[in-house]
């Protein structure tokens, strides 16, 4: 018995501790290698459910596994650990409707936006010619005669007193009309006898040109501005990125490109200089389509090729949507389309033979309505093609079903209806008003609604508008109860519309958008909760980090 009691009490006080603490040991050791843990966050995956998560592992650039803090440390040993700190998660914003080479090259133009007065204008282009005294152009973008007491539309005059030498090129804020002096006129050899179909060279009583230009002929002058060096270009583009992490974007579908700029960017990406995702929108030009269509679409880890943008009108503040009946505060225009139906059903038709979306900027309720029916006229019942209207302003009630009958996606942005809120009944009476920046109601026809914001026509911060989806106000939260309020969307809805939605809209919902297996690791850390945060609060949400394919990008000083 001795003998069996010193066994017994060798296995109770040895092997029996060593054997449970293996076993424990086993539980507890993280056995997994990763990149990246990410733990003590409040996660928003966006998955159907809508659910919350604590923490997250990455390999190789994709999410691994989403969980809770425990589960996740116990399971992976990370190379790197990240305490969020209770910070607020989600997946990389989407701005489904930019123009991100467009704004970069535009970081030197005079900035315009939100200028009360013309004399405020003329004050700031003074002030750049004086920083760039040699630029062989004096050029400036943003301004909005709406926001200024008088509302009329500005004439070169003075542009021709204080700048007689240097042409000057002036973007107002929707990019659909410019005013330039008589420098820039006589360079592009534009007079009053010009012919321009699509567009406006407009003149005054006598017939003398006011220099201001609408749609189809701001490209008559815009087309004489020089291009930007190799060097110049590249470093607008690296500033431009810089600017949109810091603002959470890790994607980017950036509107109206040709072949050219799609190179040079793609170039900057295999650099691994441009880290940005993009989603480009070609230009659909003979040479674009010559290139492009043979191809067919590509879908790359940082870039998509597979649509062409194109113009169906032009914008409401400069009166170039088209319109089914005449302007409220101009009963003798109704607009006017870019381009004949005739050119828009050919092109629709030899698309739809392709595998490339046609994404269409649609503003007025003629336009949405001539756009949708051709739509369904080249689609033929293809329910999964994802073509797009961009921007979907103004829509008939009889014509907003057609984006659920045809499979049309509304790509809308919601900073235009608060931008616009103040002057939009003017020009379009308070019934036809109803029917315009619905966005609640498009996603009841579609299911879904992508949202971006148009920069550089709207600011570049996703976070307007998302205040602007859910609380329909301005960044001083007027009007009070909302703008059109039945419209506003929910706040889930308004953040799948910057993250899964959008990802929708570009064909690319597998590979980003949400927060879980598979998809790639990009992500976005803020101060705010954007799901319970006073609708005052979101505009002034910081975003802490930016990461994209699981590096930091971005990181708030």
């Amino acid at each position: 018995m001795s003998l069996y009691l010193a066994i017994m009490n060798y296995l109770v006080r040895y092997l029996i501790p060593l054997s449970l603490a293996s076993l424990l040991g086993c539980q507890t050791t993280p056995t997994t290698p990763v990149d990246l843990v990410v733990f003590n966050a409040t996660v928003y995956p966006v998955d159907s459910a809508f659910s919350q998560a604590q923490a997250f592992a990455v390999q190789d650039g994709k999410f691994v596994a989403v969980g809770s803090t425990d589960d996740i440390r116990r399971r992976y040993k990370a190379k790197e650990e990240v305490d969020a700190q209770g910070k607020f998660i989600y997946p990389g914003f989407y701005d489904a409707h930019c123009h991100f080479y467009r704004y970069a090259l535009g970081l030197r133009d005079a900035n315009l936006v939100s200028t009360n007065s013309w004399p405020e204008v003329v004050a700031k282009l003074t002030a750049q010619r004086q920083q760039y005294p040699q630029a062989a152009w004096l050029t400036g973008r943003g301004w909005d005669q709406n926001d200024w007491p008088t509302k009329q539309f500005p004439t070169k005059d003075t542009l021709d007193k204080l700048f007689p030498d240097v042409p000057v090129f002036l973007t107002r804020v929707d990019g659909h009309a410019a005013l330039v002096n008589q420098k820039a006129l006589d360079l592009a050899g534009v007079t009053a006898t010009t012919p321009i179909s699509g567009g406006t060279i407009t003149r005054d009583a006598r017939g003398k040109l006011t220099g201001l230009l609408v749609d189809n002929a701001v490209r008559l002058v815009s087309n004489k501005i020089p291009e930007p060096t190799p060097a110049e270009a590249d470093a607008a583009l690296l500033q431009g990125q810089q600017n949109c992490v810091a603002v959470g974007l890790t994607s980017l579908a950036d509107a109206g490109l040709n072949r050219a700029d799609v190179e040079r960017m793609e170039s900057l990406q295999k650099q691994g200089k441009l880290k940005l995702r993009l989603y480009t929108m070609l230009n659909p030009t003979k040479e674009n389509r010559a290139y492009y269509l043979p191809k067919g679409p590509s879908f790359g880890d940082r870039l998509t090729i597979a649509s062409f943008k194109v113009y169906a009108d032009g914008a409401l503040g400069s009166r170039g949507a088209c319109l089914v009946e005449p302007y409220a505060d101009r009963p003798k225009e109704t607009g006017f389309l870019l381009s004949t139906e005739k050119e828009y059903r050919a092109l629709a038709k030899e698309l739809a033979a392709s595998k490339f979306q046609m994404n269409t900027h649609a503003i007025g309720d003629s336009a949405n309505r001539i756009i949708l029916d051709i739509y369904g006229e080249a689609l033929q019942g293809q329910q999964d093609r994802r073509w797009r209207i961009e921007h979907a302003q103004v829509i008939t009630p009889a014509d907003m079903p057609k984006f659920g009958r045809f499979g049309i996606v509304p790509s809308v942005q919601p900073t235009h209806a608060t931008s616009d809120m103040y002057w939009a009944g003017e020009r379009l009476g308070s019934k036809r008003l109803k029917t315009a920046y619905a966005y609640e109601e498009l996603r009841k026809q579609y299911g879904q609604v992508a949202l971006g914001s148009d920069f550089p026509v709207e600011d570049i911060n996703p976070l307007y508008g998302f205040h602007s989806a859910v609380a329909r106000q301005d960044a001083k939260n007027y009007p009070a109860g909302g703008f059109q309020p039945e419209n506003a969307l929910s706040r889930p809805d308004a953040l799948r519309g910057m993250t899964t939605w959008a990802a929708h809209a570009a064909f690319e919902e597998k590979q980003k958008g949400r927060i879980q297996p598979g998809m790639a690791a990009d992500f976005v850390v803020l101060d705010k909760d954007l799901l319970k945060a006073p609708a005052p609060e979101l505009r002034g949400t910081k975003v802490l980090q930016t990461w994209i394919a699981g590096e930091k990008v971005y990181s708030k000083k």
